[in-house]
């Protein structure tokens, strides 16, 4: 593993217009580029994710899994955004030597896709062997691999959509409601938000999960219990949890970048900029995700070219793409081996 910041020497400009002075991208490397830099394996991670993808992906990423960085050279960049080392609204603002806060400017799916395009040009990759990604991921490989910035040979996307759903924007402003109701959250402190953004996190775990995920993990056994139930308790350790590691400045910012996902957005149509990706494609759901419903990855798969559809069997809800990855693997391993069966069949 080897940890990289990448300082850009230019003005950054923002799909809105705006720019920064001093963006900052933080990044992982693992393994070695080839001769013919033939093996690189890109991964865009989710929204709380960072770049250390053997730690978070651990089964699809590591030295005895599929992705192993003895044979490829794996690159996971931090987002904009993301509080692990990349710009964020709490970096330090050069105009006043105080963090942007809520003074950040606000950015969308495509300007992650071309800060990633910016690190490709600094590493010297012009072509992209593997493209991976799921949920905020897979929508940033997608506008990647729709961009056309870049050659992509083989594109994964797991758990994702073209377009985010007036469902999941819901579930984002709701989240986004919790973290503004905690008035600290203006309060310009590196700590603020705090209370909301363990609100928010709780209200995000419904949609990460599902019914059937809870029934079987936090059911309680006694009948007489009338308090302190193992759900509320899960709510309650999973919010804190987030809090420790996170800020409610970031965690904001993302799911508005999250809300802005729409591949039509100037182009024709979903469907013309789904069927302007010409690469192998995997498009991959999970049979109970509520967040991200199976309906959104077989409209990709039907769309794009050369593209194939599969789908993983797990209680897990939208999580699955980050727990399942035995069947992850086995099933990747086979398209990647072959491909030709794979492509163009009805979904």
């Amino acid at each position: 593993m080897s940890r990289h910041i990448y300082q850009h020497q230019e003005p950054f400009v923002f799909e809105n217009g705006r720019e920064l002075i001093d963006l900052q991208i933080s990044y992982e490397v693992f393994g070695e580029l080839n001769a013919d830099r033939s093996n690189v394996v890109w991964v865009c991670h989710a929204l709380t994710a960072n770049a250390n993808v053997l730690d978070w992906w651990p089964g699809l990423f590591g030295t005895d899994d599929l992705f192993n960085p003895n044979d490829y050279y794996i690159v996971c960049a931090n987002v904009i955004g993301s509080p692990y080392g990349s710009s964020n609204p709490l970096s330090i603002n050069p105009a006043t030597g105080q963090p942007y806060y809520l003074s950040f400017p606000e950015f969308t799916v495509k300007d992650l896709v071309n800060a990633h395009q910016l690190l490709a040009a600094h590493l010297d990759i012009n072509q992209i062997e593997v493209l991976i990604g799921g949920s905020l991921g897979g929508q940033q490989a997608l506008e990647w691999a729709a961009s056309k910035t870049i050659a992509i040979n083989q594109l994964i996307v797991v758990g994702t959509n073209a377009v985010h759903s007036p469902w999941g924007i819901a579930f984002n402003e709701s989240q986004r409601l919790a973290i503004t109701a905690d008035r600290t959250f203006y309060a310009n402190h590196p700590d603020g938000g705090a209370k909301g953004l363990k609100v928010a996190r709780s209200i995000a775990l419904l949609s990460y999960r599902n019914y059937i995920t809870y029934d079987h993990t936090q059911r309680d056994t006694d009948d007489n219990k009338v308090n302190d139930y193992k759900a509320a308790s899960y709510q309650n350790y999973q919010g804190e949890k987030l809090v420790k590691r996170y800020n409610a400045y970031s965690y904001f910012y993302l799911t508005k970048a999250m809300d802005s996902h729409n591949l039509a957005r100037g182009r024709v149509s979903l469907e013309a900029a789904l069927a302007g990706i010409d690469c192998s494609t995997l498009v991959l759901g999970v049979n109970t995700d509520i967040l991200f419903p199976i309906d959104e990855q077989k409209f990709i798969a039907r769309h794009i070219p050369n593209a194939s559809y599969r789908e993983i069997e797990s209680s897990f809800g939208h999580d699955g793409f980050l727990i399942e990855t035995k069947r992850l693997s086995a099933i990747i391993h086979s398209f990647l081996e072959n491909k030709k069966e794979y492509i163009n069949e009805l979904v």
